[in-house]
C-alpha cells in the first residue's frame, strides 16, 4: 500500500513538461488550440445530454502565451462534442475579471497598453464567441483596469460585475465549473 501512495505522490510531483501530451488533439469545433485526449474506459454520456456551463477566469495569462484558463471553455466544447455530444447542446459562457481583464483587449489596446504587438488570447477568443460561447467581462474589472468597450474585442460583453454576471447566468440554468 505504501509503494502505491509513494508512485501516486511521485506522479503528482512531475513537472506538466513530463506529461505524455502525445494523445491530445485540437477539434472537431477548435483546430490549433483546446486540445483533448480520448479516454478507453469513460462512462458514456446519456442520450440527450445537455450542458449549460460558465467558467469564472481571474488569472491573466502567463506572458506571451494565451490565457489557459479561457481557452479551458474551448477544451470543454472540442472534448464533449468529440464524444458524441451535440453542439447546439452545449452553451458556455466565460466570465473573467480580476487581471485575466487585460486578455480581451484588441491588439490595438493591447499595443497601446505596452504588451506587444499582438494580444496572445485574442484569436483564440474570436472564435471562441464566432462559435457561440460566451465571455464576459466583469464591468468592476474594467473599471479598475481603466477599460473601455472599444478596448475589448468584439463580441465581448460587459456586466456590472462577475458577481452580476454568475448570479444571470445561474438564473439562466448555467453551472459554473470549478477548474
Amino acid at each position: 500500500m505504501r509503494a502505491v501512495v509513494a508512485v501516486g505522490m511521485m506522479a503528482l510531483a512531475l513537472p506538466a513538461s513530463a506529461q505524455d501530451m502525445a494523445a491530445f488533439r485540437s477539434g472537431p469545433v477548435f483546430e490549433g488550440f483546446a486540445p483533448h485526449a480520448p479516454v478507453e474506459a469513460a462512462a458514456e454520456l446519456p442520450d440527450g445530454t445537455t450542458f449549460a456551463v460558465a467558467f469564472d477566469v481571474a488569472e491573466a495569462a502567463d506572458a506571451d502565451k494565451r490565457n489557459r484558463q479561457i481557452e479551458s471553455a474551448a477544451r470543454f466544447l472540442n472534448m464533449h462534442v468529440a464524444n458524441g455530444v451535440e453542439r447546439e447542446d452545449i452553451r458556455l459562457a466565460v466570465v473573467v475579471h480580476g487581471g485575466a481583464s487585460m486578455d480581451l483587449l484588441t491588439d490595438a489596446a493591447w499595443q497601446a497598453d505596452g504588451r506587444g504587438a499582438t494580444n496572445p488570447s485574442a484569436a483564440m477568443i474570436r472564435a471562441m464567441l464566432d462559435a457561440g460561447i460566451r465571455v464576459i467581462l466583469c464591468g468592476q474589472s474594467g473599471a479598475a483596469h481603466g477599460l473601455v468597450a472599444s478596448d475589448l474585442i468584439p463580441g465581448v460583453e460587459t456586466a456590472l460585475s462577475a458577481m452580476t454576471a454568475h448570479a444571470v447566468l445561474q438564473g439562466e440554468g448555467y453551472t459554473v465549473n470549478p477548474f
